[in-house]
């Protein structure tokens, strides 16, 4: 009972996190899984069958707070499925000795991923066309193949992408690959289930995980709107690196200095990188209160009202600064 208890907090807290984010639900749930000793093709079937709760409860709650682009979700959710079922079913026909270090290298390398990524400025100012079936249809089925294989990828992979584009919101961007991930969900436990068969799903982890996700997923919708997306993403990213460090570092028979040394400089980058992650969101806190303060000042001169003085300052000490020139 109390495994169970830790582990629907663990969905709880990865449903805030992705609900927020837009990714690592499965990063998180499958790598606590992975460290426990839960077998790889397990491990991804349980947290996948559980997303098809939480990803429900938080495309609905997404919805309702007008965070979802349909027309994406339904460019995105089908070839996703498609990944998702070929990657549950290569996954189900590997040995768990084969896939342990195969699913923990996915996620090392999607949680540096997230480190890299959210070290830097996030960039939504770019602006043009819709985005195109053409680009949505291959990263869907890229995302969803990673997604069934590693035990969670598909926010990492899709989530990055759309916001990369800078041509949807994003809280749209967040919503609408939430509520995609159902379906993708759907089709990788369909794959598992026709791989492993029912004993492949660790029921009470399921339930564990699914009435954890399913508190949070309301929540998470409405922190999406408040929650330094900068911050998170550095936080979860040396989570997910360092603890599937451990099982490549043991895949690996390293031994002597070697593995505490390795664990250091991990430390070390993942200090790093929330380091840049405050200074970069700072940066972009203050390049707002610029143009914040630039649009006040020229919605006074056109109707002839000197701008408050506290406002002329925002703006010159903003253009002060090294982020602004």
């Amino acid at each position: 009972m109390r495994k169970l208890l830790v582990l629907a907090l663990v969905g709880l807290a990865a449903q805030l996190v992705d609900g927020s984010l837009g990714m690592a639900y499965g990063l998180t749930s499958s790598t606590l899984l992975l460290l426990v000793g839960v077998a790889p093709a397990a491990a991804s079937a349980s947290v996948h069958l559980a997303e098809i709760g939480t990803t429900l409860a938080a495309g609905v709650a997404h919805w309702r707070f007008g965070n979802v682009d349909w027309r994406v979700v339904t460019r995105i959710a089908l070839p996703g499925a498609i990944g998702a079922f070929a990657g549950a079913t290569l996954l189900s026909s590997i040995s768990t000795e084969s896939a342990a270090p195969w699913m923990a290298g996915i996620l090392f390398t999607l949680g540096a991923f997230l480190l890299v990524r959210f070290a830097r400025p996030l960039r939504t100012d770019r602006v043009g066309g819709r985005l195109r079936g053409r680009f949505l249809g291959p990263l869907g089925l890229v995302a969803g193949f990673v997604d069934a294989t590693g035990g969670g990828g598909w926010g990492p992979v899709a989530t990055p992408a759309l916001l990369v584009s800078g041509r949807m919101e994003p809280r749209k961007v967040i919503g609408s690959v939430d509520t995609a991930e159902f379906v993708v969900a759907g089709a990788a436990s369909v794959g598992f289930l026709i791989g492993l068969g029912t004993e492949g799903f660790l029921l009470p982890i399921v339930g564990a995980l699914l009435v954890g996700g399913l508190i949070a997923a309301p929540l998470a919708a409405w922190l999406v709107r408040i929650v330094p997306a900068q911050l998170l993403g550095a936080a979860v990213g040396g989570v997910i690196v360092l603890t599937n460090a451990r099982t490549l570092i043991r895949a690996a028979e390293l031994d002597g200095p070697v593995p505490p040394v390795l664990y250091v400089l991990l430390a070390a980058g993942w200090v790093a990188a929330l380091v840049l992650a405050v200074r970069a969101l700072r940066r972009t806190r203050r390049d707002q209160a610029a143009a914040a303060a630039a649009a006040a000042a020229i919605a006074a001169a056109a109707v002839g009202v000197s701008p408050a003085p506290e406002v002329v300052s925002a703006g010159l000490s903003s253009a002060d600064t090294p982020a602004a020139h």
